[in-house]
This record gives C-alpha cells, sequence and structure tokens, in this order.
C-alpha cells in the first residue's frame, strides 16, 4: 500500500472515533495530559487547514483565532471535524503531496514525505487519545500502524528535543503495535 492510501485508512478510523464522542464527553481527561476531549478537538480543527495546505504547498493564512479560542458549542463541531479530516485526507492522497519541500504554520521547510508522515502518526495518536478519554477502541490497518511505528522509530527523538513528546514509556517489544507507538511519543498504554 503506497503512502498515499495510506490516509485514507487513518481518516476512516479516525471518523469513527469522532462520530462517536458524545457531547458529555468533552470534559474527559486525555492521554495527552496538556488535553482533554474540548481542547484536543479545538488542537484538531486549529491546526487541521495547516496540515492540509501543507500537501499544496500553500501557505496557510494566519488564523482568526487562537487554538483556545475555538468555540465547540457553536455549530456542530463534529461535523466540522469530519469535514477537516476528509480534506487532509484529499490533500496527502497524491503524490505530489508527497514530494518537495513544505511548511506546517512556520517559514521553516522541511521535506514534504516528512510533513506527510508527521500528518499519519499526528491522526492516529491524536485519535487514540480521543478513543481512550471517550470509551472506544477503534482498530487501525496493520499497514497503516507499520508505516508509523518506523516513521517514530527514526524521529521520536527529534519529537521529544522539539517538546512534542514526552519520554519514550516502556513496553514489551511484542505489544500490540498501537501501544509501540503510543509509548515512542511518551503516552502510557
Amino acid at each position: 500500500m503506497s503512502r498515499e492510501q495510506l490516509i485514507d485508512k487513518a481518516v476512516a478510523t479516525a471518523l469513527e472515533v469522532v462520530e462517536n464522542i458524545k457531547p458529555g464527553q468533552l470534559d474527559a481527561p486525555t492521554p495527552c495530559t496538556e488535553f482533554d476531549v474540548r481542547k484536543l478537538v479545538n488542537h484538531l480543527l486549529f491546526w487541521g487547514p495547516s496540515l492540509a495546505a501543507a500537501a499544496h504547498k500553500q501557505p496557510v493564512p494566519p488564523p482568526a483565532e487562537s487554538e483556545a479560542d475555538i468555540d465547540l458549542t457553536a455549530g456542530d463541531w463534529s461535523t466540522d471535524l469530519s469535514a477537516q479530516l476528509h480534506s487532509t485526507a484529499t490533500a496527502w492522497s497524491t503524490p505530489s503531496a508527497w514530494s518537495g519541500m513544505t511548511s506546517v504554520g512556520s517559514p521553516q521547510q522541511l521535506p514534504a514525505e516528512m510533513i506527510g508522515a508527521m500528518v499519519l502518526g499526528e491522526m492516529v495518536v491524536h485519535m487514540w487519545d480521543l478513543a481512550k478519554a471517550t470509551g472506544q477502541a477503534p482498530t487501525w490497518d496493520t499497514g497503516l500502524l507499520e508505516f508509523i511505528h518506523a516513521d517514530l522509530l527514526q524521529t521520536a527523538s527529534m519529537g521529544r528535543e522539539m517538546g512534542l513528546y514526552g519520554p519514550e514509556v516502556q513496553v514489551p517489544s511484542d505489544a500490540p503495535l498501537i501501544d509501540r507507538i503510543v509509548a515512542l511519543t511518551g503516552r502510557r498504554p
């Protein structure tokens, strides 16, 4: 399976998770200690346009509000998040999205394949966060998890240096792949 096809696999599971979040669960804590469900949904809505624009190598206009200012009580946030997930999948589903250089919310250019792998990883890890917080047990495509795990084995230390991940959590080498992935990002499966 190509990396362009992996985004559809990630989004299919993400949509299931989003659809199963109940309104009363927005204040539930997530394994990502800086976010409860509401703040993590805000985070995904805030950064989603930047992730999609990066695939098109387009600059992203500054958002009208900060990440904390998105009001989940106005409108249907699950429909908005689902639409953003679809937009991100469409943007990263072409080979050209994965070639050349691009950026996400800063002038620093990075290889598009690095950003695309980050998009896949963030989608799976943050959906795992939301699923754990809301009592869900989704399943992900094995090829998708293998791709993300291989990428994180090479990039997690850089993510920790940048403050994006916590210290690696030790898990058995035969732990489920999703557990090994989230452990690399500092989460306790």
